[in-house]
């Protein structure tokens, strides 16, 4: 068995794909298995090519099962390295760590893309990977479809645009004839709930809370546009190419943004404080991506 740790959200499955298509791509005949967090099974689905989900929800100590050859896709050590010992594997493939007493690998870089990073951990134990490799199975029914989805929520608050100015923007994608849904976790409703009221949207506006991963990923991958803050949506919709436009602080997009190649998708970062970029910004990069998109 090969185990690989992502224990994370759904920006992180989604940026970690392309080095598990080349972990697949590598090792066509043996059980690839990935410890990750129960509840993003749905969308592990959709990546393709992962025999089986091991529950791991962050870097609680916990028994994995053994494996020939662990992969830490998670971070730099040491927790994460020393959590994958715990499944007695014949080889680590990990980045170099002397805290966790790993020496084998490259150095970690702070300034690397995040889809880069572990390709490049890859490729270093002989392993070709292609970082364009972002693209993501289709759920055959989502919940909705055609819609210009809103997505507020973050899981930092120093993430979070102020959900009056989503609410604006969401009044002006609405008066220009879409169907505008907003979007979120369970805990991310009752933020959802005030862009929605303060954009007069109706009530069946709001999905947040409504949808597992993968019915939220049928939602972007049938959608007209995202606009969302630095966030999990936001790498749905670049793993779909649907228009999108992301407002990044205090990370810049240079870590964790899409593409700089698709002009379908808008990075928008004004130094550390994401309250920085304004509505009026937001909205020229909305009509920039659906021109480019519909180009």
């Amino acid at each position: 068995m090969i185990l690989v740790l992502r224990a994370l959200g759904i920006g992180d499955l989604a940026t970690g794909v392309p080095a598990l298509r080349a972990l697949r791509r590598a090792f066509p005949e043996r059980t690839l298995a990935l410890a990750a967090p129960t509840w993003l099974s749905p969308l592990v689905e959709l990546v393709g090519g992962i025999d089986a989900v091991v529950p791991c929800d962050g870097l609680e100590p916990r028994t994995l099962p053994k494996a020939s050859l662990a992969v830490n896709l998670h971070g730099k050590g040491p927790r994460s390295h020393r959590l994958l010992r715990r499944s007695r594997p014949a080889r680590l493939w990990a980045f170099a760590c002397p805290e966790a007493e790993h020496v084998d690998g490259p150095e970690w870089n702070d300034s690397e893309h995040e889809v880069r990073r572990w390709c490049r951990m890859l490729e270093w134990y002989g392993i070709p990977t292609d970082p364009t490799d972002l693209s993501l199975a289709v759920p055959s029914r989502p919940p909705r479809e055609g819609v210009a989805v809103v997505h507020p929520g973050a899981k930092a608050a120093s993430r979070r645009w102020p959900p009056q100015r989503f609410a604006t923007v969401a009044r002006d994608l609405a008066s220009r004839g879409y169907e505008v849904v907003v979007t979120g976790s369970a805990a991310e409703r009752p933020i959802a709930e005030c862009v929605a009221a303060l954009a007069d949207l109706p009530g069946d506006a709001v999905l947040a809370g409504g949808t597992d991963p993968a019915e939220l990923a049928g939602v972007v991958a049938h959608a007209r546009l995202v606009v969302s803050g630095d966030t999990g949506v936001g790498h749905l919709a670049t793993a779909y190419r649907i228009p999108s436009v992301v407002m990044f602080g205090p990370m810049t997009p240079d870590l964790w943004g899409p593409p700089p190649d698709r002009p379908e998708h808008r990075a928008l970062w004004r130094g550390p404080t994401v309250a920085s970029i304004g509505v009026e910004e937001v909205l020229a990069a909305v009509d920039e991506v659906t021109c480019a998109a519909a180009a």
